[in-house]
């Protein structure tokens, strides 16, 4: 009885309180899960101390343990930034963080001159606090991930001053983007009338395809060096490749990155790979390009920009049924206004939360697949043994532990397990 008693209690609450309640029980509910699952791959890398034999071939005893202790270290950093991150979003929420923020944007919109009817001005002053109160809480977390973490297993190699100096210029590209865009989508929905869902996701639509175009000759290089791959073998077996399967390749690039990243790219696609130690051979490098190239081939990108635009449009769609609702707004504090940014905030950050962690799943699981797809592509184009021995030497250059829990890789990895991938791989290596 005193069970039924407490949910009758709950659901004679105002609407407000009981939205409240549940986006908070929620977010702490994910929080708990992915503490489970981290731990449970903690305990891997606890107990799991020798090469198991079926490794015996693939990975020797030193960098076995090198990359356990390196996982070890992760894994701890994450526990205490994602114990820190929850903590404060609950606070945040709990003592009315977003409905002071929204206030202090119109002071700062007031000692300008702009009074409360100039919404998306206050806005745009809205996401420049909360976009750096964000840079700033979390500086010190990248500042002690950078320069203790990576730094004590070999992987940094920048200075505090580069690393300062990309983290604004990287504020300062964000906003410079963010910033116009959110203030046409802003302008599109207080215009669009009935169905400004429609105009606001083709309005997203044309600005993601714009940013992906621009990306690599505008936006890649303010961070990254780009060098263009000089002639000879290598230049030549990829144009080589690239013709076999009709791919229009334009330009190919060696890209050097704040963290040692290589990537070769063209105007229309792109490949990267994590590689903090570049020893692939060439014949490697082909074949992990084959297995880029097997994502196009195979209409993966277009696939998942399919998913993608599906997913906004019922966002959106789903967005202007409940944004007349008062009491999302009064939930987080919105009593007297229900500014459209504030709306956009609540529906697709918490009210949508339980439909994104089932997509992220969804995609997770697709993006796997895909994988393997891409593999078997490799496979077909006689790249197989390459792309065998290219994957165990990426792996190790980033000191991937290659023992997982079932259920944590199975959430988290978009990737196959690396045994998963080379098992897929060997029955045709010789091919």
């Amino acid at each position: 009885m005193g069970m039924w008693a407490s949910l009758d209690a709950m659901w004679e609450m105002p609407a407000e309180k009981r939205i409240f309640g549940a986006v908070l029980l929620f977010s702490w509910t994910v929080y708990l899960w992915e503490t489970f699952l981290a731990q449970r791959q903690r305990r891997i890398y606890k107990t799991t101390t020798h090469v198991p034999p079926e490794l015996g071939q693939i990975m020797d005893s030193e960098t076995f343990e090198k990359s356990r202790l390196y996982q070890l270290d992760k894994s701890t950093f994450s526990f205490w930034s994602g114990l820190y991150s929850e903590i404060e979003g609950t606070l945040i929420l709990l003592f009315g963080g977003i409905p002071y923020l929204w206030r202090l944007s119109g002071r700062f919109c007031g000692y300008a001159g702009f009074g409360s009817e100039y919404e998306i001005t206050q806005s745009l002053v809205f996401l420049l606090l909360a976009t750096l109160f964000s840079a700033l809480t979390g500086l010190p977390w990248s500042l002690y991930n950078t320069f203790v973490i990576e730094e004590k297993h070999g992987f940094n190699q920048q200075t505090l001053g580069f690393f300062m100096k990309d983290a604004i210029k990287k504020f300062i590209v964000t906003q410079c983007i963010l910033l116009p865009v959110s203030s046409l989508l802003l302008y599109i929905i207080k215009i669009g009338g009935d169905y400004f869902f429609i105009y606001a996701w083709l309005f997203t639509l044309v600005v993601s395809l714009v940013l992906v175009t621009i990306y690599a000759d505008y936006i890649a290089p303010l961070f990254d060096k780009f060098t263009p791959l000089p002639e000879g073998k290598l230049k030549q077996e990829i144009e080589v490749m690239a013709k076999s399967i009709d791919f229009p390749l334009t330009k190919v690039y060696v890209v050097e990155g704040d963290s040692n990243t290589r990537q070769e790219e063209n105007h229309t696609y792109e490949y990267e790979e994590q590689n903090k130690k570049q020893g692939c051979k060439n014949e490697e490098v082909l074949a992990v390009l084959g297995h880029e190239l097997g994502h196009w081939k195979l209409g993966h990108t277009v696939k998942n920009i399919i998913i993608s635009q599906m997913n906004s449009f019922l966002c959106f769609f789903l967005f202007a049924i409940l944004i007349g609702r008062k009491e999302l707004f009064a939930a987080f504090g919105f009593y007297d206004s229900q500014p459209t940014l504030i709306g956009l905030l609540i529906i697709f950050q918490f009210i949508f939360s339980p439909y994104n962690e089932v997509l992220s799943f969804c995609l997770t699981v697709l993006s796997r697949r895909f994988e393997f797809q891409a593999d078997a592509f490799a496979k077909k184009l006689g790249k197989a043994k390459d792309l065998y021995s290219a994957l165990i030497k990426l792996n190790k250059d980033n000191l991937g532990f290659p023992v997982s829990d079932w259920l944590f890789s199975m959430w988290h990895y978009s990737h196959p397990p690396l045994l998963e991938r080379l098992q897929a791989l060997k029955s045709s290596k010789q091919d």
